[in-house]
């Protein structure tokens, strides 16, 4: 793989981008510039739509053993290179070893499910209410998706969309997040270079948001966008892509809700909080944000959550041992932080840590916390964790409900039953029962409801994203039109 990443890709080539504008990367712990890019410009993006759009038309012709051949091969080099990219995960996007890891593996098995979908377009042979006729239904590719891939998981949340719409024959054009260039966009150019991806089909272009942001989105080639990041962000996006009658699929924020019942197990459900909170520093869209816990089992809760919550190492995520790293950027500390003193304000109180060194903020913990403070009606999305007391089963369902997102979710129980019921009535594209929040697999949808997004990834779901259907009809025996033909022969 080409290691090189001061260049963008188009057509096959890397190339320098031709805005007057450089994109500078540097590593959110040390500082440290990481590589500098010159940025893509609009007609940059013009280019590789159309290169993209004509590399489309053949890539839609091959059989399925070549898409899945150059999808296999591409299981083969992201093995080969397993250090490079976990080493450019930690120094690029803040990733601890952990974590890291962890998103390599569950990239692998994004790309191992898209592997199989050259093989599953499948279509359908139906009846039909006229004599003589065979209706058919083809699924084909919608041509050229845009991608706009985040920064916070960058190479697992790219690769989600890019391998499954290529292997459904579809062409890409990647703006990652000026965060992440290298591992929500450069890498992939690189890594299906290897792969021996035909010249065209896959497309990097690094460039500012108020120079190319719009776009990428308008530009009149894409038939689908996708997205993950922000809500506003996301809702823009929407207004654009529809004024286009472009397809979106939008993973947007998350609100999401831990519930442990009067009967849960305290132990196990300290230990799910501790992971759906503070993994990946909470900057993930499934990450918790608001714990709800019984006043029955509130303090006893609380006592141990903030006991091991104390023990978390925090500060360099190139030490293997490092469970909290730093946050992408200095101004999302600075948001975070804005938040806590309003929350203490307005009476919460901080148990543990509440302070930043650069850009790792310690592991922090608020009591005495109630769903209208701050921190509980924004999204965190930081290593800040905050309990709220409730007394009834129906105030909690409430509570849960009150914020317009519905992304994931967690409610412990000893009563499975118990635990199930509460679940079917929080508003959320994904609940998990004695679990937490931060689960994602290859083969299940991904996605939210509300203000958390639109569409599913994943497995058949993403199949359906990508693809669209195509009814086609034959009349096998001649066709009697009734009295409208007959009165034309008078």
């Amino acid at each position: 793989m080409k290691t090189d990443f001061s260049k963008i890709f188009i057509n096959g080539e890397w190339t320098s981008g031709s805005s007057d504008s450089q994109m500078k990367n540097t590593n959110p712990f040390t500082g440290e510039e990481l590589v500098t890019t010159q940025a893509a410009d609009k007609n940059d993006l013009d280019a590789a739509y159309k290169a993209a759009e004509t590399a489309q038309l053949e890539w839609a012709k091959e059989l399925p053993q070549a898409k899945q051949a150059v999808m296999e091969k591409a299981i083969e080099v992201m093995k080969e290179n397993k250090e490079l990219i976990i080493e450019w995960l930690i120094k690029e996007a803040g990733s601890t070893k952990i974590k890291a890891t962890v998103e390599f593996g569950a990239s692998m098995n994004i790309l191992k499910e898209a592997a199989t979908f050259p093989f599953r377009m499948e279509g359908k042979i139906m009846p039909s209410q006229q004599p003589g006729k065979e209706n058919r239904v083809y699924r084909n590719p919608l041509g050229v998706i845009g991608i706009i891939s985040p920064w916070n998981f960058p190479f697992h949340l790219a690769i989600r969309s890019i391998a499954p719409a290529l292997a459904t024959g579809n062409a890409v054009v990647i703006k990652p997040a000026t965060d992440t260039p290298v591992t929500g966009g450069l890498l992939f150019a690189s890594l299906f270079e290897a792969a021996g991806l035909p010249k065209g089909l896959l497309n990097v272009v690094v460039g500012r948001g108020s120079e190319i942001g719009d776009d990428i989105v308008t530009h009149p080639t894409p038939r689908l966008i996708s997205f993950t990041g922000s809500t506003p962000v996301g809702k823009h996006i929407g207004e654009l892509a529809g004024g286009a009658l472009k397809k979106t699929a939008l993973e947007l924020g998350g609100n999401n809700n831990f519930i442990v019942l009067e009967d849960a197990d305290i132990d196990q459900a300290v230990e799910s909080a501790l992971f759906g909170k503070f993994y990946h520093q909470g900057q993930i869209c499934m990450s918790i944000n608001r714990i709800f816990v019984h006043k029955d089992i509130y303090d006893e809760f609380a006592e141990q959550f903030i006991e091991r919550a104390g023990k978390l190492k925090y500060g360099n995520p190139a030490e293997a041992d490092t469970q909290v790293g730093p946050l992408i950027n200095r101004d999302q500390v600075d948001r975070i932080l804005k938040d806590i003193d309003a929350t203490v304000e307005q009476g919460a109180k901080i148990r543990l840590g509440g302070k930043a060194d650069g850009n790792v903020l310690q592991p922090t913990v608020l009591t005495g916390v109630t769903n209208d403070m701050p921190l509980a009606e924004n999204e965190i999305f930081g290593p800040v964790a905050i309990l709220i007391p409730f007394e009834s089963d129906e105030e909690v369902i409430e509570q849960a409900n009150k914020y317009p997102f519905g992304l994931s979710g967690a409610v412990h129980s000893a009563n499975i039953e118990h635990g199930t019921n509460i679940a079917h009535q929080i508003e959320t594209g994904m609940i998990h029962v004695n679990d937490q929040s931060v689960n994602d697999e290859a083969h299940m949808p991904f996605g939210g409801e509300k203000d958390s997004g639109l569409g599913r990834f994943n497995g058949e779901w993403v199949l359906e994203e990508f693809t669209t259907l195509k009814w086609l009809s034959v009349q096998h025996q001649r066709r009697q039109y009734g009295a409208f033909v007959d009165n034309t022969k008078k």
